[in-house]
């Protein structure tokens, strides 16, 4: 509808004005809204008059069949158990269980869940780590239901999707990692697993309590890479201890020989030493001990010089 005129303004003007209205199209179109308002309570209190028959003709059957209709209308849920029942395709109310709990047959639907611990593995990944390594990891997943209700109907299948979800799970955390890391800090990516599947499978009902990494596989190239270098490494502390524990009987010797010279009984001992040694050898060798005394002119040169060695060390360097 179109309303329109003209009115004079203080400054001795005129002013028009046209006003378009929509009345004919809210009249005609609230007798829909109206009628489709109407045919959903008509539908719903259809609904609920199917529903009510249902119910009186279940009961009807459970009376008639009595007694072996008792074996269908109650149900046993264990301890680890918890049942959710559905009447007409509604959900009837919280999880029943653990115990005896009664349903009406043809009319009501029971779905079990078990609350227990389930594990499962997580197939092998081939994933590209951060310093671009081609690695094989598999691990092992520990889970169980919290909540029974949002584990039927707001996920079909939640054993399978919480395995899908692992496997992409391990594959994002890993490729954010280097070979080192995966290597030396598994329990650090075990948390970090854990923590990003059970905040992911919260909604479904599902509670994440454990993650452990099983095997990383490297390539066979790399293997004999990193086994040739751990080689090497063990060889080179070989060498290092060998050098020094000849060191330390280098100047073990070194000591003796100090006191040896020094001591002319000392020397006198070792020679005995020595010829007893010798003598206790099955051979065909034969010795001609000398007197210590016609070897002396040949040690003196030898004394001389272990001194100076000594006062050469025992001497304070002096700097210009």
């Amino acid at each position: 509808m179109v309303h329109y005129g003209c009115a004079k303004t203080d400054s001795g003007g005129v002013e028009c004005f046209i006003d378009f209205t929509r009345q004919e199209t809210e009249e005609r179109s609230s007798p829909r809204s109206r009628s489709s308002v109407g045919d959903g309570s008509q539908i719903d209190a259809m609904t609920r008059f199917i529903e009510v028959l249902a119910i009186l003709g279940s009961f009807l059957l459970l009376l008639i069949t009595l007694p072996f209709s008792l074996c269908f209308a109650f149900k046993v849920v264990q301890e680890y158990e918890r049942a959710v029942v559905f009447r007409m395709g509604r959900l009837r109310g919280e999880p029943q269980g653990p115990g005896t709990f009664f349903i009406l047959p043809c009319v009501d639907n029971c779905v079990l869940v078990d609350l227990r611990t389930v594990s499962f593995d997580v197939p092998p990944q081939e994933i590209l780590t951060k310093d671009s390594v081609t690695v094989s990891v598999d691990a092992v997943v520990y889970y169980r239901i919290k909540e029974p209700l949002n584990a039927v109907v707001k996920i079909a299948n939640y054993s399978h999707s919480t395995r899908l979800l692992a496997a992409s799970t391990l594959r994002t955390v890993l490729g954010t990692r280097s070979l080192a890391e995966i290597l030396s800090e598994r329990e650090t990516i075990s948390h970090t697993m854990q923590a990003s599947l059970d905040e992911a499978t919260d909604p479904w009902g599902v509670k994440v309590e454990r993650v452990e990494i099983k095997d990383v596989r490297l390539p066979v190239q790399l293997q004999r890479a990193m086994a040739a270098e751990a080689e090497a490494a063990r060889e080179a502390r070989a060498k290092v201890i060998a050098a020094e524990g000849e060191m330390r009987a280098s100047q073990a010797l070194k000591e003796a020989s100090d006191v040896i010279s020094r001591s002319p009984a000392a020397l006198q001992l070792r020679y005995l030493q020595t010829l007893n040694s010798i003598s206790a050898e099955k051979n065909s060798t034969i010795i001609f001990p000398l007197p210590v005394d016609l070897l002396a002119p040949f040690l003196s040169p030898v004394r001389q010089l272990n001194q100076e060695s000594l006062q050469q060390t025992s001497r304070p360097e002096r700097f210009p």
